[in-house]
């Protein structure tokens, strides 16, 4: 049972960002992504830290972990491409990349 309380936990948090995200961008893109879409892009910027190695990186002294975001968006941008989710700019990305980054440091996730 506590794995699928896990899996509850996660579906609430996704579902926080998710809302955090379409608060986030500006108001040309509000209507732009579908909630399919915004989850997708979450599993897809989650699945970049991981297989890029950064989470595993150490902090500079100052405790910061160095995230290129470009990197972060033209894998998100490339993988919906190639997945068929759909065509996106870098621009249009990037301000997804920002508010899961901008969410996670609200809630203490990342420096």
């Amino acid at each position: 049972m506590a794995l699928d309380d896990d899996f509850l936990l996660d579906d609430g948090d996704d579902e926080k960002t998710i809302a955090f995200i379409r608060n986030y961008l500006p108001q040309e893109l509000k209507n732009r992504f579908s909630d399919d879409e915004l989850y997708y892009f979450l599993d897809t910027i989650s699945d970049y830290y991981v297989s890029s190695g950064c989470l595993d990186a150490e902090p500079d002294e100052e405790g910061y972990i160095d995230i290129d975001r470009d990197k972060i968006v033209d894998y998100v941008v490339r993988e919906a491409e190639k997945n068929g989710i759909g065509t996106f700019t870098a621009e249009e990305i990037l301000w997804v990349v920002q508010g899961e980054m901008e969410y996670a440091n609200s809630i203490g996730g990342m420096e």
